[in-house]
């Protein structure tokens, strides 16, 4: 925010959301008011100020009653009101996220989230130089701005410090995601590891049984005895049975 006397120049940062890629995009906006006059610059052409436009043609409202210093509010309001609207689908996505994320963490999820905080960290970024423009224009001593304007340009303040605790909020939530997918991916790993420990396990002693038998020694009494290969499987049965039973009961299964 500049104020050159006999006019006021304000740079801002505008939001919106691209359709089909569904990713926000920036562009700056310029005002220049002064007594009589308010110009504005936007690189693209946006329907943001479209119902400051309609106020004007109807010819009600404070809009046409007051002065340039109050459209030029009415419009960085506008500014502000957009990014709850950028807030409120955040949150959604966000939520989407939380409940995919519990049920299901996968590395689309962890894009997603890592996705979300580069929009959490554009939104800080636009945010942030909002607030001194609008806390300047609160403490200028230009004659352009009126009292009744401070007023306002006061509720647009504490709009933007809203703002900025919710990003504040939803960033942590981010943070807090990212730490359950972490935890979500030790613990099925995990899981995955006592599996394969208990099947390590158990087939330890099996193992040794076939080891001990497969040994090719002549004196083997057991070798030329005519029960002796089921009597191995009815003991390698029991055995794997009988872990299986103990690991089931200290609820390793």
């Amino acid at each position: 925010m500049e104020d050159f006397g006999n006019y006021v120049f304000i740079v801002l940062k505008i939001l919106y959301y691209e359709g089909k890629a569904n990713r926000i995009l920036t562009e700056q906006v310029s005002l220049i008011f002064g007594q009589n006059f308010v110009i504005s610059f936007q690189e693209k052409e946006l329907n943001i100020f479209n119902s400051v436009r309609e106020i004007i043609k109807s010819g009600k409202g404070r809009i046409r009653r007051m002065g340039a210093d109050y459209l030029a509010y009415a419009l960085m309001d506008t500014i502000v009101d957009n990014y709850f609207i950028i807030l409120e689908r955040l949150g959604e996505k966000i939520g989407d996220i939380e409940e995919d994320l519990v049920a299901n963490p996968t590395p689309e999820a962890l894009k997603a989230i890592q996705n979300l905080k580069r929009e959490m960290i554009l939104l800080r970024k636009s945010v942030w130089p909002l607030r001194e423009v609008v806390s300047g224009l609160e403490r200028s001593d230009s004659l352009l701005i009126h009292d009744y304007t401070d007023i306002h340009l006061r509720d647009v303040y504490d709009h933007i410090i809203q703002i900025i605790d919710t990003i504040e909020t939803l960033r942590e939530m981010l943070s807090g995601m990212l730490d359950i997918y972490i935890s979500s991916i030790s613990n099925r790993t995990n899981e995955i590891m006592k599996i394969l420990t208990i099947m390590a396990t158990i087939f330890i002693p099996l193992t040794f049984i076939v080891g001990v038998y497969g040994m090719n020694f002549e004196y083997m009494p057991e070798l030329k005895w005519r029960w002796g290969y089921p009597v191995v499987w009815v003991i390698i049965m029991v055995v794997s049975v009988s872990m299986l039973v103990y690991f089931r009961r200290k609820k390793w299964l």
